[in-house]
């Protein structure tokens, strides 16, 4: 008896994981497609319109588009890293939304199952530890193609992102001393009880959602891809699907970061002005994936308007951002959160 119920919960986790993969996967393939009618729209232009109706069927095509290109690995280069690099990025980007809650508790089966795929009560610095070794995927991409302008886009995504991450490393702490728990459903919980974690923390959200733009790389942080610099940066030398990794794992990275900005300061699944416990099992569950999905989807268009709207900073800026404008700001709102703590809790 035992052992089946061992089974049937690996079976019902590997559905998850195959569930959660290719939704994200399926998402950010979209996004491409939702970047350029954005893009078109700040623009004023018509964008993607000609794959299938309202061209919805362009990431298809440009997927196929990869697929097809020949596939081209310079002579000069470090074969085996320069193949581990993409396929790290990628594997990086997918890894992160395990401990992600998507949605509250549903029955199937006679079943009840967790919309989670790992509930881990250090959720939080799994997170952490696996964005950081997203870089990697770019450092060994960059130094295996054996290019200065590759080697120079390396260099600059490893020092940015270790930069940026201090600012939000810290912005956490403050984060953390309010909820009191590592669990990202724990989280969400306290927040469906309380005012989401914006309330207490605009400051930490703030920075937290401007690292996030460099933890990403996104405009007007994504100086390792700089095209009027460095060609194509970190990238220059790929082709066919390694390149689409790359460009994959951005946008793969782009919905992870806005799932989980929306879990630790906007309530998670959390919809605001509904009871979930009056409502059915299933119903909440679904009502909770909208409403997160929602959420995400204003972060991305967020993301989206800025890489159209705001020019890319040079590199000194980047750096006096992150070293003396966030890190300070950061240790600044984890003091005086602590400080509050202390004085209301006498």
């Amino acid at each position: 008896m035992l052992l089946a119920i061992d089974v049937a919960l690996l079976i019902e986790k590997l559905v998850l994981i195959v569930v959660v993969v290719f939704a994200s996967l399926g998402i950010a393939m979209y996004t491409t497609f939702a970047e350029r009618k954005v893009a078109a729209i700040l623009q004023d232009r018509r964008g993607p319109n000609r794959a299938g109706p309202f061209g919805l069927l362009q990431p298809l095509a440009d997927g196929l588009k990869l697929f097809f290109k020949e596939e081209i690995i310079p002579n000069f280069s470090s074969k085996f890293l320069f193949i581990l690099g993409p396929a790290l990025a990628m594997l990086t980007a997918c890894m992160t939304s395990a401990v992600i809650p998507w949605g509250d508790k549903v029955e199937l089966f006679g079943r009840t199952i967790d919309l989670q795929i790992a509930d881990v009560n250090i959720g939080i610095l799994y997170v952490f530890g696996v964005v950081s070794l997203g870089v990697y995927g770019i450092m060994i991409g960059s130094w295996a193609s054996n290019n200065k302008f590759s080697l120079l886009g390396g260099l600059r995504a490893a020092s940015q992102i270790i930069s940026y991450e201090l600012a939000m490393g810290i912005s956490m702490i403050a984060l953390l001393m309010v909820t009191g728990t590592l669990s990202l459903k724990e989280m969400v919980v306290q927040q469906q009880h309380h005012y989401w974690n914006v309330v207490y923390q605009p400051l930490g959200f703030l920075i937290f959602l401007i690292c996030a733009f460099a933890e990403c790389n996104r405009t007007p942080f994504d100086l390792p891809e700089a095209e009027n610099e460095l060609i194509g940066g970190y990238h220059t030398e790929y082709s066919s699907m390694k390149l689409g990794f790359y460009l994959f794992s951005e946008y793969i990275n782009m919905f992870i970061s806005s799932v989980v900005m929306a879990t630790l300061y906007f309530g998670g699944y959390d919809m605001p002005f509904v009871n979930e416990a009056a409502l059915a099992p299933n119903m909440a569950a679904l009502v909770g994936i909208v409403a997160l999905l929602a959420k995400v989807v204003c972060f991305i268009f967020f993301f989206m308007w800025v890489r159209w709207t705001i020019p890319r900073f040079r590199y000194d800026q980047l750096m006096h951002l992150g070293w003396r404008i966030l890190i300070p700001l950061a240790l600044f709102n984890m003091l005086t959160t602590g400080g509050a703590i202390l004085y209301f809790s006498k």
